[in-house]
């Protein structure tokens, strides 16, 4: 049975908006849909969602769905620092496609910091990632994966994700069956866990799907 991501990852987006204005992006349609901002391109801290991650439960958010990492503010993300360092039962993800505008060091072991990479003229962000942000955990997105990408290094990453542009947005690039074939290929082959969202069934068959989380994320 093929499951969905957001059935073991739960988006907590604490800060909504980003500048840079991916032509896929549907996070921004939605924040003006629903007037949650005044103004996408204006990253805002929710503070008041810190909160949110005192749970009784262990659980594993996902706190970029409506952002990018790059573009917080230090301050923000010292004081999802703090609240994670006293909430070690949760697990926090985190996500970026400028991974050199990030300069980070830290030791907390349920911080996962990961990079967005669609297209093989972004596999450098992976490196870039690591060389910018010191830390226990990476992952990489391939999402939406939009051609083959080549060959990638992953080493030192955690978890790998797959998936496909959704909706009928001008210009899409369906993703095809050998592209995340061979990411997850590539990934079972490091060791990597791979997991392939539900948006690419229909894609690939239910039997080809691969759906695995990193041991880390079991409670």
């Amino acid at each position: 049975m093929v499951i969905a991501i957001k059935d073991k990852i739960k988006n907590l987006n604490i800060v909504i908006g980003c500048p840079i204005g991916c032509r896929y992006c549907y996070v921004r349609n939605n924040s003006r849909r629903f007037h949650m901002t005044d103004d996408f391109s204006k990253p805002v801290f929710f503070e008041n969602k810190l909160r949110l991650f005192d749970t009784k439960k262990p659980k594993i958010f996902l706190l970029t769905g409506m952002s990018d990492l790059a573009y917080w503010e230090k301050e923000w993300l010292q004081k999802v620092s703090d609240m994670a360092a006293v909430t070690p039962r949760n697990t926090y993800l985190f996500l970026t496609k400028r991974p050199e505008r990030l300069k980070i060091q830290t030791d907390l072991d349920n911080l996962w910091f990961g990079v967005t990479v669609t297209c093989s003229a972004e596999r450098g962000r992976i490196a870039a990632l690591k060389k910018n942000v010191r830390a226990k955990h990476y992952h990489v997105t391939f999402e939406p994966l939009s051609d083959s990408v080549g060959d990638v290094d992953l080493s030192g990453v955690g978890w790998v994700v797959v998936g496909t542009e959704t909706g009928n947005c001008k210009g899409k690039i369906p993703t095809e069956k050998i592209w995340a074939q061979g990411l997850a290929a590539q990934a079972i082959s490091q060791g990597v866990p791979v997991f392939m969202k539900e948006d690419l069934c229909g894609i690939l068959s239910e039997d080809e799907m691969i759906q695995q989380f990193p041991k880390e994320f079991e409670s």
